[in-house]
């Protein structure tokens, strides 16, 4: 069996670093208040509901551009997209090479963006559009003209969301829906909630719900808060809808189908976390191993004691691992239908998502009181990543997932 990368990874990681060098690090040395001890002061709106300053996007919003004009942006979508047609592995490459850089505007933690963007709306839309709405969405999304929230989780339901309570009932051509959502991130900006709705069959069913691309200016859509969150700003809004009446065209896919479109995205969407949750605790590691060589304790450098060395060697052998796996699962999807290879995918996700908290809470250890301010990343890397325990599927689901594979109960979607 071949470990080695493939060939054109090497060569591309360098283009990506000398890009970053010359156009990314100079615009984030100007804005340094996102970057150091103040940057989720000066990121949040912390008089109007937590969300996100204006000023702060605007900066992301010209970090994509950049990126987008040099090339990097769309490297993962296919070319006819103005992508280069990188693979799953390439991403997963790319996105554990920049998380492994640590914080900055090239790849940011707080809302995933980043010189080489992570489209699965695009892939969604792509997948299941029709037509209309390829033309319509695809270009408009990736140019930021048009974007969409979220809208799967309820107060009431999250991981089990075949049981959601929102409902859809046809009125002529329209649709009118009713229901509340929770944790439609992104929806302080965006243009559309992809909202899901049960139109028939019993609550539990996997079928008989369907996706809806529901304008959030539409008439009964509101936003009544934002919920405040353990790594701020926060663009995590409670959503409402009272009788909002969406055209027919508005269903993204088939009627009574539509967590097919969920579980692309969040397919689509766990390879990449992983391999950035990867990413980072590679970079919490080596900073605690440089720190612990360079600290000197009790006249002897603090990597001397086993109590420094096991936690370390540790994480170092877990990383290993979790990186293998990771491409490994990375290498099938590229190859099998996501839902065939959704079990390696949990695998990699929830093992990568545990270790980035583990290597994150061990170099705020090994940096003792230094290591717990705001003045070094690992409070922030923590404080993150956290939250892929929870999101995307919680890790118990995904252990599920797993072990429906392994003993075979249930179904294999």
């Amino acid at each position: 069996m071949d470990f080695a990368l493939p060939e054109h990874l090497p060569g591309l990681l360098a283009e990506m670093d000398a890009f970053i060098e010359a156009e990314i690090k100079p615009l984030e040395a100007e804005h340094m208040q996102y970057f150091d001890h103040r940057r989720e002061y000066a990121r949040t709106d912390w008089e109007n509901g937590g969300v996100p300053q204006h000023a702060w996007e605007e900066l992301l919003d010209e970090m994509r551009r950049r990126a987008d004009a040099a090339g990097w942006l769309r490297y993962g979508l296919p070319t006819r997209f103005g992508g280069r047609g990188g693979t799953n592995l390439d991403m997963a490459v790319i996105r554990e090479h920049l998380a492994h850089k640590g914080l900055g505007l090239h790849n940011d933690l707080q809302d995933e963006s980043s010189i080489v963007g992570n489209f699965p709306q695009v892939i969604m839309m792509e997948r299941f559009g029709t037509e209309a709405q390829k033309a319509e969405w695809i270009e408009a999304m990736l140019t930021g003209t048009r974007s969409m929230a979220f809208g799967l989780s309820e107060p009431d339901h999250g991981s089990d969301a075949t049981w959601l309570e929102t409902t859809a009932v046809r009125d002529g051509d329209d649709w009118v829906i009713n229901g509340t959502k929770r944790w439609n991130t992104g929806v302080h900006r965006a243009t559309h909630d992809l909202v899901f709705a049960r139109t028939s069959g019993d609550a539990g069913s996997a079928t008989g719900i369907t996706a809806f691309l529901v304008p959030c200016d539409a008439p009964g859509f509101t936003v009544p808060f934002y919920w405040w969150t353990f790594n701020m700003p926060t663009d995590h809004g409670e959503v409402e809808l009272s009788d909002v009446r969406v055209p027919s065209d508005a269903v993204l896919g088939e009627v009574d189908h539509g967590l097919e479109v969920g579980q692309t995205f969040l397919h689509e969407n766990r390879i990449r976390q992983a391999a950035s949750s990867l990413g980072a605790a590679q970079f919490c590691i080596d900073r605690a191993a440089e720190y612990a060589g360079a600290r000197i304790v009790f006249g002897k450098p603090l990597s001397v004691n086993q109590a420094v060395q096991w936690p370390l060697a540790e994480l170092q052998t877990e990383a290993q691992m979790v990186r293998l796996l990771v491409y490994y699962a990375a290498w099938h999807l590229d190859r099998d239908h996501h839902m065939e290879v959704s079990d390696k995918v949990s695998m990699a996700n929830y093992r990568a998502n545990r270790l980035v908290c583990e290597a994150a809470d061990r170099a705020m250890q090994i940096h003792g009181g230094l290591g717990y301010s705001r003045h070094q990343p690992f409070e922030h890397i923590y404080r993150h990543h956290r939250r892929y325990r929870i999101t995307e599927g919680a890790e118990e689901i995904q252990i599920r997932r797993v072990a429906q594979r392994m003993l075979k109960f249930g179904s294999r979607k």
